[in-house]
């Protein structure tokens, strides 16, 4: 596909920068280009896969998109809501979208020397579709072939099939989702024997999540 080819070509081009910027000790700059080199590999999808199976926490594996399949779980009761950075999770019909879930505080802004607060928050899709006055199907502009800009990009291509991406995802059908107790041996042995993680860290770290997992039990439990 034209994009995945784009976007190997710009993981090249930055590779190209990120080694001048290192060999002109540049580390700024060098920083900001590592970034746009890296990349997923199978493994760590698998290994990901692996960790949260060793937790006790499912994972689905998305039929295409994972937005997709993220917003029809939120959209058919099986999730509370969708996290992600992701606005297309709106587009997939996510009925509530958290964003900034995981990286709340303080955030640099690209190429300037300056901060902004994040703090997370909460997007309702039928609370902003009525908000708009606009249906599902009319989430950008009303229509693209209202948006004047793009007239003629839109006679050379078929928008429709890309309309349909959004409003006929192809997603996974999930029956029911469940969670099941930590393996704590489990996780030390895979951390620290496989992947070379401090054992005396990982202990600590499972130490502290038995502890809070207790404690929130016990706090549960008094109300009942």
């Amino acid at each position: 596909m034209p994009e995945i080819a784009r976007r190997k070509l710009s993981k090249k081009e930055a590779a190209i920068k990120y080694e001048k910027a290192r060999v002109k000790g540049d580390m700024e700059s060098a920083r900001k280009y590592a970034q746009q080199t890296t990349s997923m590999q199978d493994t760590m999808v698998e290994d990901s896969k692996h960790l949260l199976d060793l937790f006790g926490i499912p994972h689905i594996q998305a039929a295409a998109d994972g937005e997709a399949t993220a917003a029809y779980l939120n959209k058919t009761g099986k999730a509370d809501a969708v996290a992600s950075q992701d606005f297309d999770c709106v587009l997939f019909g996510a009925k509530n979208l958290i964003r900034n879930f995981t990286n709340s505080g303080r955030r640099k802004l690209p190429n300037r020397n300056s901060y902004i607060d994040v703090e997370p928050e909460i997007i309702n899709y039928q609370k902003n579709l009525n908000l708009l006055e606009i249906t599902e199907k009319q989430i950008e502009y009303g229509k693209l072939e209202e948006i004047p800009q793009i007239q003629e990009p839109l006679k050379q291509i078929d928008y429709n099939q890309i309309r349909n991406i959004f409003l006929q995802a192809d997603v996974t059908e999930v029956d029911k989702i469940g969670f099941k107790d930590t393996d704590y041996s489990g996780v030390l042995d895979y951390l620290s024997n496989e992947r070379d993680f401090s054992r005396e860290r990982v202990q600590s770290s499972l130490n502290r999540l038995k502890r809070g997992l207790e404690k929130r039990s016990h706090t549960l439990e008094k109300w009942f």
